[in-house]
């Protein structure tokens, strides 16, 4: 999911309320957790640290928040322990969908990943069933503002290593190769504000849906996987519109 349905995703998350805020920054505290553990809590020595915490800044996460969760995933010698398991599975009319997790408890999760799959007209399917539909890219989306050149952004981004550029309605698109995108993650962060910047699932190419019932079904499918505490990323072939 890129270009305008991922902008218009992050554009109803900037907009989130209180609630759903504390939601989307509970997701990112567990990865921060989960890196911490993983790497150490430098993140000049931990890349995926760094990623993270550009994460939780393009998601206005408090820096204090940021820094508390780092503090205490590093002291942390027991606590949860989270395993990264991703889904694959079908949405109405055999729209791919991947779903990435961290859970503490893998039955759970399981159990939660096939009910909303077969409520809403899908099928869990095996690893590998719909992933090659999909390409791993680094995208970093910066919002179009005034004062921002598009040809020396362009520029700055394909100098720093980006592999592709595109402008979209109200957005800058860059994409990178998944090796790349922390140093051109890097490269743009120092002048610019990146409304997003992630390593991702992109679909190789889109389905539109035009069913009302199938329209329905998807979007309440993409509601409840979000709205799981398990669920860190949810990525899809459907052509999503744009929401009014």
């Amino acid at each position: 999911m890129s270009g305008h349905s991922k902008w218009s995703t992050i554009k109803r998350k900037k907009g989130a309320n209180d609630a759903q805020r504390a939601k989307i920054f509970t997701k990112i505290s567990r990865e921060l957790t989960v890196v911490v553990k993983a790497g150490g809590p430098d993140p000049e020595s931990n890349s995926k640290l760094k990623d993270i915490m550009a994460k939780a800044r393009a998601a206005n996460m408090p820096n204090d928040n940021i820094a508390r969760t780092i503090k205490k995933a590093a002291g942390e010698t027991g606590g949860d322990n989270y395993e990264d398991i991703t889904y694959e599975g079908y949405g109405p009319s055999g729209v791919a969908v991947i779903v990435e997790t961290l859970t503490d408890n893998r039955n759970r999760t399981a159990g939660d990943m096939r009910h909303y799959f077969d409520k809403y007209h899908g099928n869990l399917g095996q690893t590998g069933c719909v992933s090659f539909m999909f390409d791993k890219k680094g995208v970093i989306l910066i919002e179009k503002e005034d004062g921002i050149d598009e040809d020396t952004l362009m520029m700055e981004a394909l100098d720093a290593g980006a592999d592709d550029f595109a402008s979209e309605e109200g957005i800058f698109e860059i994409t990178t190769t998944p090796e790349g995108f922390s140093a051109v993650r890097e490269a743009l962060e120092a002048n610019y504000t990146l409304a997003s910047a992630e390593v991702e699932m992109v679909p190789q190419t889109t389905v539109d849906l035009t069913d009302a019932d199938d329209i329905k079904f998807m979007n309440k499918l993409l509601e409840m996987l979000e709205d799981n505490d398990d669920v860190q990323n949810v990525y899809h072939n459907w052509n999503q519109p744009e929401e009014e």
